[in-house]
């Protein structure tokens, strides 16, 4: 049996507050431009850019970064490059935005990925939730909730853009491994 972690009204103030800390952390949004990991880090980052466009006032651009030619899992493949950046990120404050971090390697990949969009001043991490684990020295700047998790447990982010309702759940491994 799967736990919920956060449920719709938890993701919205969650996100709410992130919202809020990037903006006073950077003082404002001025050179500010959000950009979202595909596939599930792209709603999170659209809502986070919606919400600090409502608090400012102006326009805070949101793009989104397919990472998949730049994972180390999947070397040698030919993949289309579904990115949408409709904005320069040249001296830019970039947050990067993704659902969950775990290992790390996602966020690697990622940045790997956001370079050669340009160079920006600064990139800061966003991440919904933050399980641990981690096998690189990458930490986010802004997390919605750390989870103790099993390195073998799964975090699952679900969303109204792409699943029809916002979640977040936690299956335990012995519980995977029972059912199945």
């Amino acid at each position: 049996m799967s736990s919920v972690v956060l449920d719709a009204g938890d993701m919205r103030r969650t996100l709410g507050r992130m919202a809020h800390e990037i903006l006073e952390a950077n003082q404002g949004a001025t050179d500010l431009v959000v950009v979202g990991i595909l596939r599930k880090g792209w709603p999170i980052a659209k809502r986070l850019a919606f919400l600090m466009t409502q608090v400012e006032g102006t326009t805070v651009p949101c793009g989104k970064l397919d990472i998949a030619k730049f994972r180390d899992d999947r070397l040698g493949q030919v993949l289309q490059d579904d990115s949408e950046i409709p904005f320069e990120v040249n001296g830019k404050r970039v947050i990067l935005v993704d659902e969950v971090i775990f290992t790390g390697r996602t966020i690697r990949a990622a940045l790997d990925a956001l370079i050669q969009q340009g160079r920006p001043q600064k990139v800061q991490l966003a991440v919904l939730v933050d399980r641990g684990h981690r096998e690189l020295p990458i930490q986010p700047d802004y997390c919605g909730r750390i989870i103790a998790t099993e390195r073998d447990d799964r975090v699952i982010v679900h969303t109204t853009e792409i699943d029809g309702e916002d979640e977040v759940i936690m299956q335990k491994a012995e519980e995977r491994e029972a059912v199945g």
